[in-house]
């Protein structure tokens, strides 16, 4: 499960949200679960939870309010809505280093070696895009790999920070490289190394006594409306997403779709369950694991406000692409037959 138990807090939060909202409109107040949440949202120069002022950047959280708002207010069946935000970095004071080196091989290819783990997010592809952008060289030349030792140590492989902060440690490798280039072929520059290295050590613990404590380098923002038919059947989710800048977009809803999907499994009916600390069960099965049959549509709108932290503007989008799909599901099963739903998973069948 990605999240780190912000999927819970958000679930928590937006549920809450949902919950004033309904008492306001049994008060008689016009008010929907949209409006709550547009006139409540992060702005620029307010204070985050940590006490981090937030910067221009969070503007993206309005803007995907305004993408997903017309979608929202037009349709007439039961709808759920919910926001959601991710730091990027590991931040609270801990250091976030980043190695990259690229190495000439005797075949006039580049081998491309990074700390960072290539677990399916498409870090290889985005580093290969960000050298090749630099130095010209076309990405059919390069190999990229995932190897730990001294040269390219990039710490814990958390934070959903490799795309932001490894493009830029490969940036920095990738312009030693093209500046040789200037002056030699890629023929004559076999067997030498290029060595690219992203430190960031400005965050601070939370409640450090400064005017303005960075616990985080970044925020990705997201909002997401889960649609239900009139039998009560999940039919869509629509997905609004500031991921900074969207260095692969296709990467990019790929990961948001596969979120959503991992999102709605621990929604619906995902459970581990457990007696006295041992399984109940050890069949696969009984996980009740969300099968790709039963996902509804996706639609996936990408808003990019790029963060001058990271490489090319990027801000990442590993685990937000779950943070605010519990929320936006229950709410729109509010709706449907006006109850609240308090715990995960909500659907799960009894074998």
């Amino acid at each position: 499960m990605r999240g780190f138990g912000v999927n819970q807090t958000s679930f928590a939060i937006e549920t809450c949200l949902n919950m004033i909202a309904a008492m306001m409109r049994d008060d008689g107040k016009e008010i929907d679960d949209f409006d709550i949440r547009e006139r409540n949202i992060l702005r620029e120069g307010k204070r985050f939870a940590t006490g981090q002022i937030m910067t221009k950047t969070v503007i993206g959280l309005q803007k995907c309010l305004d993408a997903v708002k017309e979608q929202y207010k037009n349709y007439k069946g039961p709808k759920g809505i919910s926001c959601g935000i991710k730091n990027t970095g590991i931040g609270n004071a801990l250091e976030d280093t980043c190695r990259v080196l690229i190495r000439v091989l005797g075949d006039e290819k580049l081998e491309i070696l990074t700390g960072f783990t290539e677990m399916g997010q498409g870090l290889f592809t985005v580093l290969t895009q960000a050298i090749s952008e630099i130095t010209n060289i076309h990405p059919s030349k390069m190999d990229v790999k995932s190897i730990s030792y001294d040269k390219t140590k990039c710490g814990m492989t958390t934070a959903s920070r490799a795309t932001a902060l490894d493009t830029m440690a490969a940036k920095y490798a990738a312009e030693k490289l093209a500046e040789d280039l200037r002056n030699h072929s890629l023929k004559e520059l076999i067997g030498k190394e290029y060595h690219g290295e992203y430190v960031t050590n400005i965050t601070v613990k939370p409640g450090t006594p400064v005017d303005n404590p960075i616990t985080h380098l970044a925020f990705s923002y997201a909002v997401q409306v889960a649609f239900l038919d009139e039998n009560g059947k999940l039919k869509k989710i629509l997905a609004a997403h500031d991921v900074g800048r969207a260095v692969n977009p296709l990467a990019v809803a790929g990961q948001i779709e596969g979120g959503i999907h991992m999102g709605l499994g621990h929604t619906l009916s995902e459970d581990f369950p457990t007696k006295k600390s041992v399984p109940v069960s050890l069949k696969i099965r009984d996980l009740q694991i969300l099968k790709a049959k039963d996902t509804p549509e996706i639609e996936v709108i990408i808003i990019e406000e790029p963060e001058e932290i990271g490489g090319f503007g990027a801000k990442g989008v590993g685990e937000i692409g779950l943070v605010p799909t519990a929320g936006a599901v229950t709410g729109a099963f509010y709706q449907y037959d006006r109850k609240w739903r308090t715990e995960l998973p909500i659907a799960r069948k009894k074998r």
